[in-house]
């Protein structure tokens, strides 16, 4: 996994109630990496957040350091 991927996974778990539960998988889409986040059914709420601010934030997050690294990441969740 990259290092945006760890980082991000380290971000959600500390959002979530249980943390083993989350994980990241990376999937190569042309030009961009997709981080997909796969979490306990009970955690999705907490990381949408209120009218989707704390997603919101954490793909701003994967945008900012995507463009010092040259990147394009894009911040997904999994339906389980």
């Amino acid at each position: 996994m990259s290092a945006a991927g760890e980082d991000l996974l380290a971000v959600v778990r500390l959002l979530v109630d249980d943390p083993k539960a989350a994980r990241v998988e990376e999937v190569a889409t042309g030009t961009s990496i997709e981080l997909c986040l796969g979490l306990a059914e009970a955690d999705r709420g907490k990381v949408i957040g209120r009218r989707g601010r704390t997603i919101d934030a954490l793909r701003a997050l994967a945008r900012s350091r995507g463009e010092r690294e040259g990147r394009d990441y894009a911040v997904e969740l999994l339906e389980d």
